[in-house]
């Protein structure tokens, strides 16, 4: 994102923990929103845990009070239990935009299920849905663009996917075949995979949160591809398997 943002001319404040900002800190958030023009929010976990919506709108009412005008919302696509968050921001009198992004490509080459991938077989609880995956550097450019451009987006909702459906099974098999590995794809229930979870020691509360985000992102709703990359940068969105063989010829997978 921070690179994206100077690509197109933005001088950029990036807040960081390490830089001390802290979402659970609010004496931490002036510092940051001091003097800026226009923020991206994104929320450090779940925007659909309980904690988002009071966090985001807290936020976004800090900025508003420090002359940031201009909100830029990362939010998940179909994702009920994001909407809280969305109304938060809309309700703090900010400029804002909301960028809901499906499944992200890079799902699958950072986090936890890479090391299913490098092991041979990936278990995950999203059946044969398909799913339009979304590279995170068409996110980055869009949210650029939006934040650059200003006005045109103000009070709109982008959503954002790939150029074509695929089942997590079909790209797994991408990635298998672009790594010469054998990987298979287990599916499993959503509940099965929220005790598996709990087993590894997730918190009670993360898993229950996570399990009904499943049963509900994995009932077909996002089965469908937008043109909202294209309409905001005039190019189609990055494919699937542009990433997946970048990722393959960097090592990404390999155990």
């Amino acid at each position: 994102m921070v690179q994206s943002a100077r690509a197109a001319g933005l001088t950029v404040r990036a807040a960081s923990r390490a830089r001390g900002f802290d979402w659970e800190d609010p004496t931490t958030w002036a510092e940051t929103l001091r003097d800026a023009d226009a923020a991206y929010l994104m929320y450090p976990t779940d925007i659909g845990a309980p904690a988002a919506a009071e966090g985001i709108g807290a936020l976004a009412r800090e900025a508003v009070g420090l002359g940031v005008r201009r909100l830029v919302l990362l939010s998940a696509r179909g994702e009920t239990q994001a909407l809280p968050a969305e109304e938060a921001l809309k309700s703090s009198g900010a400029d804002w935009t909301i960028v809901r992004a499906t499944w992200f490509a890079q799902n699958f080459s950072e986090g936890p299920l890479v090391e299913g991938i490098r092991h041979g077989e990936l278990v995950f609880p999203a059946g044969e849905v398909k799913e339009p995956f979304v590279d995170v550097r068409d996110i980055s450019d869009v949210v650029a663009a939006v934040l650059v451009s200003g006005d045109p987006y103000v009070g709109r909702t982008l959503e954002l996917t790939g150029p074509r459906l695929l089942s997590w099974r079909e790209a797994v098999a991408e990635i298998s075949s672009a790594t010469g590995m054998s990987i298979v794809y287990t599916p499993l229930p959503a509940a099965a995979y929220g005790e598996a979870l709990a087993g590894f020691g997730e918190a009670p509360e993360t898993v229950e949160l996570l399990v009904e985000v499943f049963e509900g992102l994995m009932d077909g709703r996002n089965a469908h591809t937008t043109d909202d990359v294209r309409q905001v940068l005039g190019r189609g969105a990055r494919d699937f398997g542009e990433f997946v063989r970048e990722a393959a010829a960097a090592g990404v997978w390999k155990a």
